[in-house]
């Protein structure tokens, strides 16, 4: 194996997960980042990150870093990491045709000693059951003999500024013990939190996937609970902070499960599950829990506006919001788009307020047109959907005066005052 001082990285993919660890990268060896999203590529080459992950003067700092939409530029490379998105399709079916373009595009340049690692999220046999053989297919190369490869699974939190790419514990794997070994002696070279070595790269992708899957599925626990108390006329919230007393109680908070993650990766597990025969019955429910949220909330809110005695044909609703999590820019399978979607079924005239997103991106992808500033004392009802740190400014005053007197106000994400709200999650 060849010294890891010696690697030229090549990162296919540019997006939350490619840009930071080709930044990273690109501070202590030569690397290439390469991207077919031209305007991605123009805007970065110009210091501007959209993602808000990196900033200008961390592109600046990245010295060996070259980005580029030209394939040739990727060929010198002899350490190729794909980090393209693994999505599901409308049937919650793994899409791996991102992942196959990329190995398709990667065969086209790979050569004899090269190493590709995979970091996008996948089921566990995916790497050498689906990308190695097209690999092969496409460089002309045998596995393991004139080509190796590895799996890194990342581990990004879009918006999350404490806990970063190098602060973050990475797992690694190889598809040989020297390749492995050359795996973790790389990534450990710009991993400041230290890496840990899987046994084989079918354990590492496991490993990823369950890290999301647990996650949601405890999630829908607490939203499966929440919906309990709300029958029962107890505040969730204030279950939660008792019961958070004990030493040992997972700080889980009910809400509307979206991202390019926790909403994903299980589908990839129970695909592969079902695949070799097992009917994956708890991790499916948690998923049919979570996936429902957003008509239980909109249901929430039209009973509220009823009772109010609004007229729910023809109302104005504000919904505070549209990013699929808090500070953050991200719109990936974001489900907040099931509530103005059931709102606007219901007859409601739905404004979506959102300071963070890009707003071409919320039409293109969503066909949604979200107002520049909402209006006080215009809406029937405000939807308090994700909790910006703009909209915890504003408080329960600050929101509240953006319904009319009659107006109701639901807060998904517990923000504000019990008292202060007409209904909360």
């Amino acid at each position: 194996m060849k010294k890891i001082e010696e690697s030229l990285v090549g990162v296919i993919g540019l997006g939350y997960v490619g840009l930071p660890l080709a930044v990273e990268f690109g501070r202590r060896y030569r690397t290439v980042g390469y991207d077919i999203n031209t305007q991605r590529v123009r805007a970065l080459r110009e210091g501007h990150d959209a993602t808000l992950e990196v900033t200008r003067d961390e592109l600046a700092d990245a010295s060996g870093l070259t980005i580029t939409d030209e394939l040739e530029e990727l060929r010198a490379c002899n350490v190729y990491i794909v980090t393209v998105p693994t999505p599901v399709d409308r049937h919650k079916r793994p899409d791996l045709s991102p992942l196959e373009s990329a190995s398709h595009l990667v065969a086209r340049v790979l050569s004899r000693g090269d190493v590709v690692i995979y970091e996008s999220t996948v089921y566990p046999g995916a790497t050498e059951e689906v990308c190695v053989p097209l690999l092969e297919a496409g460089s002309g190369l045998s596995f393991n003999r004139d080509f190796f490869a590895g799996y890194s699974p990342e581990r990004i939190n879009p918006g999350d500024k404490e806990h970063r790419l190098s602060t973050i514990t990475k797992v690694t794997s190889g598809s040989t013990p020297e390749v492995a070994d050359f795996v973790d002696d790389l990534y450990a070279s710009i991993i400041t939190a230290g890496t840990y070595k899987a046994s084989s790269i079918r354990v590492a992708e496991a490993a990823k996937v369950i890290e999301n899957t647990q996650r949601d599925v405890n999630i829908a626990l607490i939203n499966e609970l929440a919906m309990i108390f709300n029958r029962l006329g107890i505040d969730t919230e204030e279950v939660l902070l008792a019961a958070g007393s004990k030493w040992n109680f997972l700080p889980f908070r009910p809400g509307l499960v979206g991202g390019h993650c926790i909403g994903v990766d299980p589908y990839y597990l129970t695909h592969k599950a079902e695949e070799i025969g097992y009917h994956p019955e708890m991790i499916l429910a948690g998923r049919r829990t979570n996936d429902n949220m957003g008509l239980y909330v909109s249901g929430q809110v039209i009973k509220l506006m009823i009772r109010r005695g609004i007229a729910v044909a023809g109302s104005n609703v504000l919904v505070l919001g549209l990013a699929f999590k808090e500070n953050c820019p991200d719109l990936r399978n974001t489900r907040v788009v099931d509530v103005v979607q059931e709102l606007t079924g219901y007859g409601c005239a739905v404004d979506v307020w959102d300071p963070w997103i890009d707003r071409d991106d919320a039409r293109a992808e969503y066909d949604i047109e979200p107002i520049e500033v909402p209006v006080k004392n215009s809406y029937d009802a405000v939807v308090l959907a994700v909790a910006h740190h703009q909209f915890r400014t504003l408080g329960a005053e600050g929101i509240r005066a953006l319904a009319r007197d009659t107006g109701v106000v639901y807060d998904i994400k517990s923000v504000l005052p019990q008292e202060a709200v007409d209904g909360r999650l």
